[in-house]
C-alpha cells in the first residue's frame, strides 16, 4: 500500500482501493508536512466529529484528475489499531481529519463523488466515463 501510496503522491489510501477487501487505510501526510510520518488504521471506528464543516478541495487516488470542493467535519476522533496491533485513539484537525474520513468512507464503501451535487455530477459525467473505460492518459 504505501509504494501505491507514494507511487502516486497520494495522503492516503484504503486497502479496499488496490483490491484488498480489508478494513485497513493508511495516512502519509510528508508532502504537505515534514514532520508528519505514515500512519496506519486498521479496523478504525470514528468516535466523533466536529460540527463545524469546512469546505476545502479533495482528490482521490481512485477518480485521477479529478477534484472537487467537499464540506467535512472539521475534526475527528478515531479509534484503530496499529502494526504494533495496540488499540489507539487520536484527534485529528485540518488536512489530517479530512484525510482519515476520506479514507475512512472508503471502507464504507463511500467515495468522495457522493458527497457531489447532481449538477456537479453532471459537469464531470465526461470524465468519469473516460476514468470507468479506463482512459486515464488524459489527466
Amino acid at each position: 500500500m504505501t509504494d501505491t501510496l507514494k507511487e502516486a503522491n497520494g495522503l492516503g489510501l484504503a486497502a479496499v482501493q488496490i483490491g484488498v477487501l480489508l478494513r485497513v487505510f493508511i495516512i502519509d501526510l510528508a508532502a504537505i508536512d515534514p514532520t508528519a510520518s505514515l500512519k496506519v488504521y486498521i479496523n478504525p471506528e470514528i468516535l466523533n466529529t466536529s460540527g463545524d464543516e469546512v469546505e476545502m478541495e479533495e482528490g482521490c487516488l481512485s477518480f485521477p484528475g479529478i477534484y472537487q470542493k467537499i464540506f467535512r467535519p472539521e475534526r475527528v476522533r478515531i479509534r484503530a489499531t496499529g502494526l504494533d496491533g495496540k488499540v489507539f485513539e487520536e484527534s485529528l484537525d485540518g488536512v489530517a481529519a479530512r484525510a482519515a474520513l476520506h479514507e475512512y468512507d472508503h471502507i464504507e464503501g463511500k467515495l468522495f463523488i457522493d458527497y457531489l451535487s447532481p449538477i456537479a455530477k453532471t459537469l464531470l459525467s465526461g470524465k468519469l466515463k473516460k476514468l470507468a473505460a479506463g482512459d486515464v492518459a488524459a489527466y
